[in-house]
């Protein structure tokens, strides 16, 4: 049995735990940098090369069980995947107090687990940390596509976007208003995260595109934009999101295999660990 960082399998299993992974190695609409279907691979090979303690917050989150719950392979279309990602998000969240989390893939993968989320948590606010809006309303023909990532989000949803450093004039008129942080606006904002956590409350789904950080520290994805979030400040605001609200699902996306991809990867895994372990010491 193949367990979510070679942990023991009685951490593994369904009924004992209390997180929930679901990984969706799609890549069918990226138009630069292609490789983000191997990204979920990636992430559980770095996974299992991963200390399991975790010295902030002095805990080993993997003993509240992580549950690998497969991986969405349809991919005859954008519209298909999403609405396979959809329905798969909904069968997991049946399993009340569990947290729901996703690997992709690349960005269009959270369209649906989005869409699920959504229509079981009220007032919910989807917190995005990405170097590009993802606003378009269609993009070459299709809206389940990574341009599109979160435009039905902003439509239902309270949308926070941070890290942003790239967009196309036309998604100007979708800008989530007041609740943009600009990468170069950051820069030059020491209390930027107490900025972001005032935007962000109640019930909250965190999306995560790794081009977020900068590609000095995380190289490996499909569109690295230069200017972005560093390691420690990141970390940061997560872990103050965990404090102050109910995080009920998270996904890492755009995760490309490259030659340069185990950095990265390694990045995602401690990431992914990382919020489980903020996740959990605020259940108490």
């Amino acid at each position: 049995m193949k367990t979510y960082a070679g942990i023991p399998e009685e951490n593994a299993s369904l009924e004992n735990s209390k997180v929930v992974l679901v990984t969706v190695p799609y890549d069918g609409t990226s138009t630069w940098g292609k490789g983000a279907d191997k990204g979920p691979e990636l992430f559980l090979d770095a996974s299992e090369n991963m200390e399991l303690y975790d010295i902030e917050t002095g805990t080993e989150p993997y003993l509240e069980g992580v549950y690998l719950a497969g991986e969405i392979t349809e991919k005859s279309s954008p519209e298909a995947m999403t609405e396979a990602v959809y329905q798969k998000t909904k069968e997991l969240l049946n399993n009340d107090g569990k947290l729901f989390t996703l690997f992709g893939g690349e960005h269009s993968v959270s369209i649906g687990s989005i869409r699920a989320v959504g229509e079981k948590y009220e007032n919910l606010t989807v917190l995005q940390l990405d170097a590009h809006t993802d606003l378009r309303p269609e993009f070459h023909g299709s809206t389940s596509n990574h341009a599109c990532a979160v435009f039905e989000a902003n439509q239902k949803h309270n949308l926070v976007q941070v890290g942003i450093r790239s967009m196309d004039i036309e998604e100007a008129e979708y800008l989530p208003e007041g609740r943009v942080f600009f990468a170069h606006e950051i820069a030059n904002n020491e209390n930027w995260v107490n900025d972001v956590l005032e935007k962000v409350s109640g019930n909250v789904y965190i999306t995560i595109d790794l081009d977020a950080f900068d590609p000095s520290i995380a190289p490996s994805t499909g569109t690295p934009e230069p200017g972005g979030l560093q390691w420690y400040p990141t970390l940061e605001l997560l872990r103050k999101v965990f404090e102050k609200c109910n995080v009920v699902a998270f996904d890492i996306v755009e995760l490309m295999d490259s030659p340069m991809a185990k950095p990265s990867a390694f990045l995602a895994a401690k990431l992914y660990y990382k919020m489980l372990a903020y996740y959990h010491i605020n259940q108490d």
